[in-house]
C-alpha cells in the first residue's frame, strides 16, 4: 500500500536553506568582527601633537617629558577654547613662538623646530582598535636631532585631554576575609 503514494521527503530542501542562511550569518559575524577590530576611535582627519625627543638616553627622555609637562596646559587651553579645528589650528599658530620659546629653554642647548606638517605615524593600539601607520597632519616639536622616543597624542576627537568630570572616585577597599581561615585561627588563638 505504501508503493501507491507519493512521498515527498521535504526536509533535505529545508537542511539546504538552514546551511546557507547560517553561512551567511557567520560571514556576516566575521565581517563585523573584522571591522571592530581594525577600526580606530581616532578619526582620519583629527588633528595631531608630536614631541621628539634628541635621543633615547634617559636625559634626553626626561628633557622631553619636561617640555611636555611645560606646553601641554598651553595646548590644552588652546584645544578647550576652541569651537572647531580651523579654530584650533588658529590657536596653535599663535602660540608657535611661546612654545618654541618654552622649549628653547628646557633643551639644554639643542635646537628645536615646532611646525605644522604632514608626518609619518607608527601604528597605535587603543583599547580594541588599532590606528593604522599613515601620514597624518601634525604639530611636531623637534628637539635636536629628534632621532628618540617621541610622545603624541591626537585632538578632534579629543584624546589628549580626558574630561576631568570623568574622574574615577577612589573607595576605599574592604579587607577580605575568608570565614573558614577566621574560624580555624579563632580556634588556635
Amino acid at each position: 500500500m505504501l508503493q501507491d503514494y507519493n512521498i515527498m521527503n521535504s526536509k533535505n530542501e529545508n537542511k539546504k536553506w538552514v546551511s546557507v542562511l547560517e553561512f551567511i550569518l557567520l560571514l556576516f559575524l566575521i565581517q563585523s568582527a573584522i571591522l571592530l577590530f581594525n577600526g580606530s576611535d581616532i578619526p582620519e582627519d583629527a588633528l595631531r601633537v608630536r614631541i621628539l625627543a634628541h635621543s633615547n638616553a634617559p636625559a634626553d627622555q626626561q628633557v622631553k617629558e619636561t617640555i611636555r609637562q611645560e606646553i601641554e596646559p598651553l595646548i590644552r587651553e588652546a584645544f578647550t577654547g576652541a569651537s572647531s579645528q580651523a579654530d584650533f589650528i588658529r590657536r596653535m599658530d599663535g602660540l608657535e613662538e611661546e612654545i618654541t620659546r618654552i622649549a628653547e629653554g628646557k633643551a639644554d642647548g639643542r635646537t628645536v623646530e615646532f611646525e605644522k606638517k604632514a608626518a609619518l605615524f607608527p601604528p597605535k593600539r587603543s583599547g580594541f582598535y588599532v590606528t593604522p601607520q599613515a601620514p597624518y597632519e601634525a604639530y611636531i616639536l623637534t628637539i635636536g636631532s629628534g632621532r628618540g622616543d617621541n610622545w603624541w597624542c591626537a585632538l578632534f576627537q579629543n584624546v589628549c585631554f580626558p574630561d576631568e568630570k570623568v574622574k574615577e572616585e577612589q573607595q576605599e577597599e574592604e579587607k577580605v576575609t575568608f570565614f573558614l581561615w577566621e574560624w580555624i585561627k579563632g580556634l588556635f588563638s
